[in-house]
């Protein structure tokens, strides 16, 4: 037996549930925009280029994607320990239903294969993670659905690219001359009817994306960020953010033995780039890496070769006892004291000859040091 009361009180806690259930459905919600953008990646690269793992309860969702990276040299590869047979993955975790509403994702970078030392996963984590934060201050669901209704708007045959060539006509034809800029875009190429073109990717580590001797002294800073190439520009959001952050990844790998692990800014010589990523000479940088090991798991075992620290200490020791030392002995090292890591032992603005020969004088060769016991030389 029960009465109206009780028939009340069972209806709230219908409701109670009901609504509880409503809560927990809406997380398991995948908002669309992600589904939209990991399609944009299957179309533009393969079906093998991005993988989901989701985790409803907690509304979190996993995307891997899988940046190829066999264009590298063969040398470099290997002097950076990755595996050129084997995709660099890219781990961002977004929230299920909110994607790019919801907080910023967290990012790992790593190789499956590659299990000691991927010190360059560290340097590329650190870059996109600093991409990401830029780009989260802006960036919504609704930002990208117009961006990219402004682009399909932009592509329709009534649209505006129509009347803008039509108008383009009146003045001048199109040129078919190869200095014409070339669209090179897949899903671009579908929309405009443009053939196919067949194009070579050649790489090696001699490619640059720096501006070819740039008017900037020898041995100064290197100059401001307009003369810097295409690495550091951000990539067009029309294929969504996940097309957009496998493209930035694309354009710094090839060139991340040119930017400081650090600071992420070019080395100071401009005439070359280092083979391995390594830490660049402003004095922030050598503070932060000597002193508090920032970043030292991406420029570990820096010439680490017996013969190549000999060979260095040698070259080293030829420039200091020349007459044209003050000329020719560049770069003057950044060494932190030890008995004083707020202080410099060696400062480029305050440079001392007399002191740097002594302690080159202190510097046994690493034949005579792997004669005494492992003790002794730790």
């Amino acid at each position: 037996f029960w009465n109206d009361d009780d028939s009340e009180g069972d209806n709230e806690s219908e409701e109670f549930l009901y609504g509880v259930q409503g809560s927990c459905a809406a997380d398991l919600y995948r908002h669309p925009q992600l589904d939209a953008d990991i399609e944009a990646v299957k179309e533009i690269y393969s079906e093998n280029s991005v993988s989901i793992r989701e985790y409803g309860t907690i509304d979190d969702v996993d995307i891997d994607l899988h940046i190829n990276i066999s264009f590298l040299d063969e040398e470099v590869s290997t002097a950076w320990k990755v595996l050129r047979t084997e995709p660099i993955v890219l781990r961002l975790r977004f929230s299920l239903s909110q994607y790019l509403d919801g907080p910023e994702p967290s990012i790992e970078v790593f190789q499956p294969s590659n299990k000691e030392g991927f010190g360059l996963g560290l340097q590329l984590k650190k870059i996109l993670g600093m991409f990401t934060s830029q780009q989260w201050k802006h960036l919504s669901n609704d930002f990208l659905k117009t961006q990219q209704e402004k682009r399909h708007s932009w592509f329709k045959a009534s649209g505006t690219i129509k009347k803008f060539r039509a108008g383009l006509s009146i003045f001048s034809p199109i040129p078919k001359s190869p200095s014409f800029p070339i669209i090179q875009d897949s899903m671009l190429k579908g929309k405009l009817g443009v053939p196919e073109l067949r194009v070579g990717r050649l790489m090696n580590r001699s490619i640059s994306c720096t501006m070819k001797n740039p008017k900037v002294e020898v041995f100064g800073y290197p100059p401001s960020p307009q003369v810097s190439g295409h690495c550091k520009n951000i990539p067009t959001l029309e294929y969504g953010f996940l097309v957009q952050i496998m493209k930035y990844a694309e354009q710094r790998i090839p060139t991340l033995n040119e930017y400081c692990v650090v600071c992420d800014e070019q080395h100071v010589f401009q005439n070359g780039s280092m083979l391995k990523p390594a830490v660049c000479t402003r004095e922030l940088c050598v503070f932060s890496f000597y002193t508090l090991g920032v970043m030292s798991g991406a420029a570990e075992e820096v010439a680490t070769g017996a013969e190549v620290v000999d060979l260095l200490v040698a070259m080293c020791r030829a420039a200091l006892e020349s007459p044209r030392k003050s000329i020719i002995f560049e770069p003057y090292p950044s060494v932190v004291d030890p008995t004083d890591p707020k202080t410099l032992a060696f400062n480029p603005k305050k440079k001392n000859y007399e002191r740097l020969q002594k302690a080159l004088d202190s510097v046994m060769s690493i034949r005579e040091m792997t004669q005494d016991c492992r003790n002794c030389i730790k």
